[in-house]
């Protein structure tokens, strides 16, 4: 009867509802505007029923077969990803830890000792000794005299029960609880932030290293054409119609183009090494063919609002679960300053015979019910939760900033893809005129009507204009793989309906 006395008071302990401490949250207002910046640099947005980014699926973004190959290897690979991943099953334990404090930790134990006691002890017939609330007096059974009067006593135990479970009757435990979810939920964020990042990053990699081979053919052909005006100049020159000007300066242009062929060789092995790296190993030497730098490598995408980016960016969403662990962290400060109960419980049977263990009478228990109540602790509580209230401030303020630099992320890609379209085209109509200009050069010369200066500053502006054109191709695809990812993309291999976004964001991480 006294046992079941025992477990009811256990159990009504656990049925405490508590109170929690944590102060209500609200969202801090985003400190941006409501719509994407305007001006001259910016084009209209329009939708027409394209897939948000965080929607459009990287496979369906990345038109290009073998950068396709590239990203799926780098997922599978990558070691910061990876790094990332177990990151976040290390929170999770951490969080598994913390809330098992909820609840009360019971264990089994079984003691056999033997104890000698002088001979007073046995003459007085009290002392004794006792093992998790479960005592023997000395003297008697399950002891024997010794020489000197002496007294050897055994005691036998098997108990069940709980040590210093605490009754979270202020919520202590639950903020602490609360904490570790919120930063188990963080943890998992930056995970998709490294996974998106890790998209992208490959996507740069990827087209500098196709720009730069572009540019090393480019940088051959014309230092052939330039080694081939050198022998026409050294021709014209020992034939006396050349100057020494015309070959020092025929001279200086493949000199140049050398140069450039070594700088475009080293860039090209840099990109590669930088390409392993994401990868995770080395470039497949059977990567399908690549699109044509110049031709449609990216599917197009609406830029959507502001305040979607609260939803898709997930370094915003961690420093809000940072901001709801520190907010659960005040509750924690609060409920310090309020008693704590303690309850140490256990049952089982004792004896001072082995084989009298399980004898009718031998059943013990004890319950011993703690409380803590601070008193004086030299500020160090108030100095605890003022500590938790200015990390709730900086959080506040990390967050914040979170999301100004995804609008200025946003709006810096809303511009490039606003000015580069023009800027190619232009660029593109300077390297035609420069090559008709060449054309017309050396037709002259052929004539005769000009000399051969003409036609080394027409190659000249011809390949600066070509190189430039490579350039800011590589640069207008870059920006807009950094819009993409500043709009939440890259997350999904294949797009998912606007429906659909909500859950597909919220999967665990793989284990």
């Amino acid at each position: 009867m006294r046992q079941r006395h025992l477990w009811l008071a256990i159990s009504c302990a656990l049925a405490l509802p508590g109170c929690s401490l944590i102060p209500d949250y609200r969202r801090p207002d985003a400190p941006v505007a409501g719509a994407w910046p305007q001006g001259e640099a910016y084009r209209q947005e329009t939708t027409s029923g394209q897939p948000m980014a965080a929607e459009l699926g990287w496979q369906q973004f990345f038109r290009d077969p073998a950068l396709q190959r590239m990203v799926r290897l780098a997922l599978e690979n990558n070691r910061d990803l990876r790094q990332a991943v177990i990151n976040v099953e290390a929170y999770r334990a951490l969080y598994r830890t913390q809330r098992s404090e909820l609840f009360p930790q019971f264990d089994t134990e079984a003691v056999s000792s033997r104890q000698r006691w002088p001979a007073d002890y046995s003459r007085g017939g009290g002392g004794g000794s006792g093992s998790n609330g479960s005592g023997s007096s000395g003297g008697g059974g399950g002891g024997g005299q010794t020489g000197g009067g002496s007294f050897i006593q055994s005691h036998y135990s098997i108990t069940l029960g709980t040590s210093t479970w605490e009754a979270d009757l202020f919520g202590r435990i639950r903020s602490l609880t609360q904490a570790a979810l919120e930063d188990y939920l963080a943890t998992e964020e930056t995970w998709r932030s490294v996974h998106i990042a890790l998209v992208g990053d490959v996507a740069t990699a990827y087209f500098a290293w196709r720009t730069d081979q572009a540019l090393l053919e480019l940088t051959k052909a014309t230092l052939a054409s330039y080694q081939e005006s050198l022998a026409l100049i050294d021709a014209s020159e020992s034939a006396g119609v050349a100057s020494q000007l015309d070959v020092r300066q025929a001279h200086t242009l493949v000199d140049q183009a050398r140069a450039q062929k070594a700088l475009y060789t080293r860039q090209i092995a840099e990109d590669a090494n930088a390409l392993q790296l994401l990868l995770g190993g080395a470039i497949p030497a059977d990567l399908p063919p690549g699109l044509d730098i110049n031709g449609r490598m990216l599917a197009d995408f609406p830029a959507g609002l502001p305040s979607d980016l609260l939803l898709q960016r997930p370094d915003i969403r961690a420093a809000e679960h940072r901001l709801l662990a520190a907010n659960a962290n005040i509750g924690a400060a609060r409920a310090a300053f309020f008693p704590t109960i303690s309850l140490t419980a256990r049952a089982g049977t004792a004896s001072r015979q082995l084989d009298g263990l399980f004898d009718a009478g031998s059943g013990t228990w004890s319950f011993v019910p703690t409380i803590n109540l601070p008193i004086f602790t030299f500020g160090r509580l108030e100095a605890n939760l003022e500590y938790a209230k200015l990390r709730m401030d900086a959080d506040v303020a990390r967050y914040e900033y979170s999301i100004q630099t995804a609008f200025r992320d946003v709006a810096n890609g809303l511009a490039a893809r606003g000015t580069y379209g023009e800027q190619l085209q232009a660029q593109g109509e300077l390297v035609d005129n420069n090559q008709t200009y060449y054309e017309l050069a050396r037709q002259r010369y052929d004539e005769g009507v000009d000399n051969y200066l003409t036609v080394l500053d027409a190659q000249r502006e011809l390949f600066t204009a070509q190189q430039r054109l490579l350039s800011d191709r590589l640069l207008q695809l870059d920006r807009e793989v950094g819009l993409y990812k500043a709009l939440g993309g890259g997350w999904q291999q294949d797009s998912v309906a606007g429906g659909s976004l909500a859950q597909a964001t919220t999967n665990p991480a793989p284990l």
